[in-house]
């Protein structure tokens, strides 16, 4: 398995590959990989001749005062972990390599970066929609592999490769949950222990509110205000938010007349964790 830091090293693999006519998945991620990621890279082996990672954790996608300094970082474990599902190729540039002191240019996707993360984590999609496009045009990949888990992000993402003609194809992976439910997450390793059983009201949340759909409710406000009636019981565990959204658009719904998502984005002590599921009336 190679590593590779440079932009340039990374574009001349790239071109080797496709001078035999060979076909490239990426799967982006900043690090830190759990079972999850692994998952994402599982189901990108098979669909293309070379499967390639980045590890890249991106300054650009957090904001003042969240913890791009603190966030998790083990490349060795990574790169043991990544060779295990049969990664060819890790893209590890520095933060330097990516945006030089000169760099001003951004991408910028409207609409659907305005509520739930986009309302609570100004310029954070800025971030992801750039870096990623910067990936897209430095791997040059076939396929592209995001987690469910990350919705909006997943949605942003697609809208931008939609808009500005990208030649790439992204794949989404459904959430991958520990047994006990709670999605996994690089940010999961920040939980005490009795935290780590507090955050498992989002996933409990997210199974009351498809059961009441399933039984009947209709109302998102209703559902709503269920879903934050059971989480404030909960200590440490304070609500960004708690929506309904249009599975596509992400605008808020006031009834749910076909599919809806219910996203949520809760503090446990300082960990700030998100997840979401799909309603179906």
């Amino acid at each position: 398995m190679e590593i590779i830091r440079e932009i340039q090293a990374m574009k001349e693999w790239v071109r080797a590959a496709r001078k035999k006519g060979e076909t490239v998945c990426l799967v982006p991620t900043m690090g830190y990989l759990h079972e999850g990621h692994l998952d994402l890279m599982r189901m990108g082996r098979p669909l293309a001749d070379h499967l390639v990672i980045s590890i890249f954790v991106n300054p650009t996608q957090f904001g003042a005062g969240e913890d791009l300094d603190r966030y998790p970082r083990d490349l060795p474990r990574d790169i043991e972990l990544s060779e295990s599902v049969g990664v060819e190729c890790i893209f590890h540039p520095e933060a330097s390599e990516m945006y030089p002191p000169d760099y001003c240019t951004y991408v910028n996707v409207e609409n659907i970066t305005s509520g739930l993360c986009g309302a609570s984590r100004p310029g954070h999609f800025r971030g992801v929609a750039t870096v990623v496009a910067k990936l897209f045009n430095i791997v040059e990949p076939d396929i592209a592999i995001f987690g469910e888990k990350d919705y909006q992000q997943l949605a942003v993402l697609k809208k931008m490769v939609e808009d500005l003609n990208m030649n790439v194809q992204i794949l989404a992976h459904p959430t991958v949950r520990e047994n006990d439910g709670l999605a996994m997450s690089s940010r999961n390793k920040y939980l005490t222990p009795e935290q780590r059983k507090n955050a498992l009201v989002l996933f409990w949340t997210l199974k009351a509110a498809r059961e009441r759909v399933k039984q009947g409710e209709r109302s998102a406000a209703v559902l709503k205000s269920e879903a934050a009636t059971m989480i404030e019981q909960v200590p440490e565990c304070t609500i960004d938010y708690v929506d309904i959204v249009d599975p596509v658009l992400l605008t808020p719904l006031e009834r749910i007349e076909d599919r809806a998502v219910m996203a949520l984005a809760v503090k446990v002590g300082t960990t700030r964790l998100i997840d979401n599921m799909t309603l179906e009336a």
